[in-house]
């Protein structure tokens, strides 16, 4: 057997049959690992591998931007903590000038300013009876009506309902005592939660899904 013109004992060409077996099983079992190395790979892409887009985390001020819809795909835990989240900005913010943004602007005494905040434990869809003689009116004067569908993320009442038990609610903790009729006015999209001026009481529909998250997912968490 000649190479470059070298003779080649047979101690060599066995040496070389060696190398070429060992190569040719090597290429054999990478041909039986390929399949279940591809099956793996497709199981950790499908499972959130790389490459796979993460929907990042909504916050609570996101969420009061975001359509109802989109809050109210969210899991009861995750809008209960973006409801207590409210609920501790709003003590922050209470007595500040509402020139800014805050999260419950009112009119006081001819000024504007972020209404008294709330404890993050308190159920806002336990109206108090003090507010059982106010008087609403949910007609959307700009066409934007409240719906009258029973959601399970609302406790099984519809946003209208949930909207009047939210307002009656609130105008109690805050001391408001309208004299006549107010007007509840569904604010989509607002950077608000709850804002009120005049007799009108404009309502963010996604901080309701936050704050009827309160009940079922506090009790999940106290169960466990």
């Amino acid at each position: 057997m000649k190479n470059n013109g070298q003779v080649l004992t047979r101690t060599h060409a066995s040496e070389f049959s060696w190398w070429r077996v060992g190569v040719i099983g090597i290429f054999l079992r990478m041909r039986r690992w390929a399949p279940g190395l591809l099956l793996s790979l497709f199981v950790l892409t499908a499972c959130g591998g790389a490459g796979t887009p993460v929907r990042p985390a909504m916050n609570a001020r996101q969420a009061l931007t975001s359509a109802p819809e989109a809050v109210e795909f969210e899991s009861p835990g995750t809008r209960l903590e973006m409801f207590r989240d409210i609920a501790r900005q709003s003590e922050t913010e209470a007595g500040q000038s509402a020139q800014g943004l805050v999260l419950f602007p009112i009119s006081q005494e001819g000024e504007f300013v972020a209404a008294p905040g709330f404890d993050a434990r308190t159920d806002l869809l336990q109206a108090p009876d003090a507010g059982g003689s106010l008087q609403f009116v949910f007609d959307g004067r700009a066409g934007d009506r409240w719906s009258e569908d029973r959601r399970e993320s609302l406790q099984g009442l519809s946003e209208r309902e949930s909207a009047e038990l939210v307002a009656r609610t609130l105008l109690a903790l805050w001391g408001i005592h309208p004299t006549g009729v107010v007007q509840v006015d569904r604010a989509q999209g607002a950077p608000y939660a709850v804002a009120y001026v005049d007799g009108i009481l404009r309502i963010n529909p996604s901080f309701l899904y936050l704050a009827a998250a309160y009940g079922p997912a506090s009790l999940a968490t106290g169960n466990q």
